[in-house]
């Protein structure tokens, strides 16, 4: 019940200065308490725009379509926790309408196909809870499934448990570029998942505890990358960090999708500070046999912190310093440069 006693919270107080339905002028829309996030992206007209969110907690599911490019959606306030958007669909959630259940991808709270998204200052969270509803099995419960090629996140929270972030391609062969700055990323199993080209700068990811008698209790990431795609996922200058008992996780297992069988996961983790929460002498670990770890395109380097200790070599495959130079966030995004200067 944690998630919901902080959200609960959050409400409370903004409810109190709740002001009139959001107005638009000059493509500015703004949402106030008790207004539709949903409503205001519907209202975007064609590409580009911005949307203010103003303080308060908004429970609804929100979808940015592609045609609605170029479109920023912000809080009012600088601070992430003021503006919260949140549902609790997880993916063996029934539909209302009988046709199954939500599935992975369709739990998401907040969900992006649109090119050019920026997303700043909020918090998107997922708060299903997996001791809520022991009888559904399929419990990832996505916080925010994007896709859509330059798509930039800043300043964002992203609550969940399992799958929290789904940083994906708008298809198997594109290769989208996503870019999260100083952004914070909770969650228990393959929390940040996907198969896009996405570049995490100074984010921090931290692990939940979780009251299972087993380990490892869960992993960081779990890429699918394509394996035309010379570039998954990057976490540089950032922190990994844990609420749980040490070694408890693992940094990554690669995800190789029944649809994608192909894939050839992708992930790169340097100049950050990993804490003791991951298991330093074995960091990684297989998804399914069939496709071990050790196939897979995932190298540290100058990492720091008792996580990333090396006590067996081999287990933690490094890049040398010429390596290095071929990942970083300029060869990652090209030509498109949301941080500004190299």
């Amino acid at each position: 019940m944690r998630r919901r006693t902080l959200l609960a919270g959050i409400t409370g107080a903004a409810l109190i200065t709740a002001t009139p339905a959001h107005a638009r002028s000059r493509q500015i829309l703004h949402v106030r308490s008790g207004d539709s996030l949903q409503a205001a992206v519907d209202a975007v007209d064609g590409p580009g725009g911005t949307i203010v969110v103003h303080p308060g907690t908004y429970r609804e599911v929100v979808d940015v379509p592609a045609d609605k490019g170029e479109l920023t959606i912000r809080g009012a306030s600088r601070d992430p926790r003021a503006a919260v958007l949140v549902y609790d669909n997880a993916n063996g959630t029934a539909r209302p309408d009988g046709s199954g259940t939500y599935g992975t991808a369709g739990s998401a709270t907040f969900t992006s196909a649109a090119p050019g998204l920026t997303v700043r200052d909020l918090t998107l969270a997922n708060d299903w809870l997996r001791a809520d509803h022991p009888e559904i099995t399929g419990t990832q419960a996505v916080a925010a499934y994007v896709t859509g090629d330059r798509t930039h996140f800043e300043n964002v929270r992203l609550l969940a448990h399992q799958d929290t972030l789904f940083a994906d391609t708008t298809a198997l062969d594109a290769f989208d570029r996503q870019y999260f700055h100083r952004c914070y990323i909770e969650g228990d199993v393959d929390f940040v998942f996907g198969r896009g080209r996405a570049v995490f700068d100074a984010c921090r990811f931290h692990t939940l505890r979780r009251d299972v008698g087993f380990t490892p209790k869960g992993m960081v990431f779990a890429p699918a990358t394509a394996r035309a795609n010379p570039y998954g996922f990057l976490a540089l200058r950032g922190r990994i960090t844990s609420g749980a008992e040490d070694a408890a996780y693992k940094i990554a297992r690669p995800w190789v999708p029944s649809y994608e069988t192909t894939a050839w996961p992708s992930l790169v983790v340097r100049d950050t500070w990993i804490g003791p929460g991951i298991d330093a002498v074995a960091p990684y670990t297989n998804m399914r046999d069939a496709y071990p770890w050790q196939t897979m395109r995932f190298r540290e380097h100058a990492n720091s912190g008792p996580g990333a200790a090396i006590p067996v070599p081999e287990n933690r495959p490094q890049l040398t310093a010429e390596e290095a130079a071929g990942h970083t966030r300029r060869t990652y995004l090209g030509d498109w440069r949301p941080y500004g200067r190299p």
